[in-house]
């Protein structure tokens, strides 16, 4: 796939009264995350999940591994005041990666698109960044594309939460633009 035959996405701010609010990971979060976690349409969108979301004692192993990691960058999403849901980036083969999860009572508000901007613009600045989802997971593709990611190819992998493997979309961020004088 060429990109240059098609103008780059440019960013679409969500509408007014999103805000969001980037913090630090606390414990009271945790819960709150386990709880998105159960959520049978969210796993089921995500894909790629725990193989036992249900499992309490994994999901607490997993996020005590993630906020012990030097080189995971992980923040809380809030919005009026609560736990709307999280934002990180990681490495996997290498390269940078970053992941986003928000609650079903937060989705179609544009909660996501604005998380991800300020996660890349204040604490991911690094260029290129990489992200993937589900191939049929539209909403996540469309923030992903909203924030300006361009499709860089696809692949199959095991999706646990479906339990096959099935077609993911891989995108990349590119590098700023040059600042100009």
């Amino acid at each position: 796939m060429t990109s240059h035959s098609q103008p780059a996405p440019q960013f679409v701010p969500p509408a007014e009264g999103t805000a969001v609010l980037l913090r630090q990971v606390t414990a009271d979060d945790l819960p709150v995350f386990f709880r998105h976690q159960q959520d049978k349409e969210a796993v089921h969108m995500a894909a790629f999940t725990a193989k036992d979301p249900a499992d309490h004692a994994a999901f607490m192993a997993h996020w005590k591994r993630i906020l012990s990691d030097p080189d995971i960058v992980v923040r809380a999403i809030a919005h009026d005041g609560a736990t709307a849901g999280h934002v990180m980036s990681y490495v996997e083969d290498g390269k940078p990666e970053v992941t986003y999860w928000l609650g079903r009572e937060c989705w179609g508000r544009g909660l996501a698109t604005r998380a991800l901007v300020e996660f890349l613009r204040h604490h991911q600045p690094a260029r290129p960044i990489y992200a993937r989802a589900a191939a049929d997971n539209a909403a996540s593709i469309r923030v992903l594309i909203q924030c300006g990611f361009v499709l860089v190819g696809r692949s199959c992998g095991y999706a646990n939460a479906r339990g096959t493997e099935i077609e993911e979309c891989l995108f990349r961020l590119g590098l700023p633009a040059p600042e100009t004088v």
